[in-house]
C-alpha cells in the first residue's frame, strides 16, 4: 500500500524512518515566529493507530498520579556542542530571517495552497522555517486564530516534564521514562495522563511554555489536554526548543526528546514525514464529536534536499481522516518547496 494512501479499514504501514542523529556538528538556527494519536469526541487520544470505522474506547479517567520508584535512570549523554545559532527566537518573530531573493516565502506558500483549499472546506495553519538559512514561511497564522492541539501537546508535555526535572536537578524516574516513550512514540493516552498530572496539569504547561517563548497556547482545562489551543508558529517554537541550542531545555533534555521524537511507531509515520526525510515527528487527529469533524494535525523536523526545515501543519475540518490526512501532506510538501526550493 503506498505510505500515502490511507484506507478507511486501517493506517498506513509505511517505512520507519531512521532514529534522529544528533551530530556535533549540527548547527540550527532557530525560530519561533514562527501526533498525536486520535480522539473521538473527547481530549484524549487512543493509544495506537486505530481503523477509521472504529469508535474509540471512551478514557475512564485519570491516573492519581505517577507510581514512586526508587530506581533512577540517566537521560542519554548529550551530544558535543554546537555553535549557537545565528538568530534568535525573537529576532525571527519580527521578520528578520534572511530571505533568497525573489518573491516573499509567505506569498509561495500562500499560491500553493490556494488549490489545496479550494477543494476541502477545512482550514489550515502552516509554519516552515529552512534552518540552512532562516528562509522561513507561514500562513493562516492570523491573530488569536488558534487550533486544538490533539496529540502533538505530548511532545510540550515532554518539554513542560523535562524542565521541571532540570529545576530539581534530578533525572527523569524510570517511570517517568516508560510513560514519556509510550507518550510520544506510540502516543498511549494513559501515559499522558499520568505526565500531564506529574507537571501540574493546564497551570504545569502553561507555565513551561511561558519559559519555552510560546505565545499562543492555552493549555486545556480539566484535564483535557488534547483540547490545548496553540499555533502553527508556536509549533514552530516548540520544534526549536528541542532541535534548537538556545534552549530552555538542557542539552541532555533535548537530546532525549529527540531521541522518542525519532522512533515514533511505523503506523504513525505520516503527516510532515511526506515533505522529505524525517527526524523527529509527532501527529495528532481528532474527531470532534459536535460536528463529526477532524482535526489532523503533524510537527516535525524533516530535511528536503540537504535542507533540515523545522514544519508544523495545524488543520481541522475535515469530512474523514483520510482526506486531512492527504490535506495535511500536501501543504507540508508546498510548504517545503516554498522556502527550499525555486520561488
Amino acid at each position: 500500500m503506498s505510505r500515502h494512501r490511507l484506507t478507511p479499514q486501517t493506517l498506513m504501514s509505511v517505512r520507519r524512518h531512521p532514529a534522529l542523529h544528533t551530530s556535533a556538528a549540527l548547527t540550527l538556527l532557530v525560530a519561533g515566529w514562527a501526533v498525536t494519536a486520535g480522539f473521538h469526541g473527547t481530549a484524549h487520544s487512543d493509544s495506537r493507530a486505530v481503523p477509521r470505522t472504529s469508535t474509540l474506547p471512551a478514557w475512564s479517567g485519570e491516573p492519581s498520579g505517577i507510581a514512586p520508584l526508587t530506581s533512577i535512570v540517566s537521560l542519554p549523554a548529550a551530544p558535543a556542542a554546537s555553535p549557537a545559532p545565528s538568530e534568535s527566537v525573537h529576532a525571527l518573530s519580527a521578520g528578520k530571517a534572511a530571505q533568497k531573493p525573489g518573491r516573499a516565502p509567505d506569498e509561495v506558500l500562500s499560491e500553493r495552497l490556494q488549490p489545496l483549499l479550494a477543494a476541502t472546506s477545512a482550514s489550515l495553519s502552516v509554519a516552515v522555517l529552512d534552518l540552512t538559512d532562516g528562509r522561513g514561511a507561514r500562513y493562516g497564522v492570523g491573530s488569536g486564530k488558534t487550533y486544538d492541539t490533539a496529540s502533538i501537546v505530548k511532545v510540550d508535555i515532554l518539554a513542560a516534564l523535562l524542565l521541571k526535572a532540570q529545576d530539581a536537578d534530578r533525572r527523569l524516574t524510570a517511570q517517568e521514562k516508560a510513560y514519556a516513550t509510550s507518550m510520544i512514540q506510540v502516543s498511549d493516552n494513559a501515559s499522558a495522563d499520568a505526565l500531564w498530572n506529574a507537571i501540574g496539569g493546564s497551570r504545569g504547561l502553561d507555565a513551561a511554555n511561558h519559559r519555552l517563548g510560546l505565545t499562543g497556547t492555552t493549555a486545556g482545562t480539566n484535564g483535557l489536554w488534547g483540547l490545548t489551543q496553540t499555533t502553527a508558529a508556536d509549533q514552530l517554537v516548540l520544534l526549536s526548543a528541542v532541535f534548537g541550542q538556545d534552549s530552555e531545555l538542557s542539552a541532555a533534555s533535548r537530546t532525549y526528546a529527540r531521541g522518542l521524537m525519532g522512533g515514533i511507531a511505523a503506523d504513525q509515520d505520516w503527516g510532515v514525514s511526506a515533505a522529505g526525510t524525517v527526524t523527529g515527528l509527532k501527529n495528532g487527529w481528532l474527531q470532534r464529536s459536535a460536528t463529526g469533524l477532524w482535526d489532523i494535525n503533524s510537527i516535525g523536523r524533516i530535511s528536503v534536499d540537504g535542507h533540515p526545515c523545522l514544519l508544523a501543519v495545524l488543520s481541522r475540518g475535515s469530512v474523514t481522516m483520510d482526506a486531512g490526512v492527504s490535506l495535511v501532506e500536501k501543504a507540508a510538501k508546498a510548504a517545503a518547496s516554498a522556502v527550499s526550493g525555486p520561488a
